[in-house]
């Protein structure tokens, strides 16, 4: 369980990072700079501490994947970003994926 609340954290901090990325504007902007590696810093961190109890094939695809997902969604709710019919199927099957993985117990131990 501690595995799932570092592996959370880590995507919370990878999708603060990804946001401060695009709010840096090509690292032009101080602040957001320095959140953006902030924000990568300790999603790698909280990865590597819930690689410890989560398998690694696991835990990355619940990271890449969720954060993938959740990325796409706050730039369309906060970067007033469009997304396509074909990117949303993306995302839609990237959710799709992380679930059947979850469903998985024999790869959970």
């Amino acid at each position: 369980m501690k595995g799932y609340v570092f592996l959370t954290i880590a995507i919370v901090s990878e999708i603060f990072g990804t946001s401060m990325l695009k709010a840096s504007e090509v690292f032009t902007k101080f602040w957001p700079s320095v959140a953006f590696i902030v924000g990568f810093s300790l999603a790698f961190y909280s990865l590597s501490l819930a690689m410890q109890s989560i398998p690694l094939n696991v835990a990355y695809a619940i990271w890449s994947g969720v954060g993938t997902a959740l990325t796409a969604l706050i730039s369309i709710l906060i970067w007033k970003e469009r997304i396509s019919i074909q990117g949303a199927i993306g995302i839609i099957l990237i959710i799709a994926g992380v679930v059947l993985l979850n469903f998985n117990k024999s790869a959970l131990h």
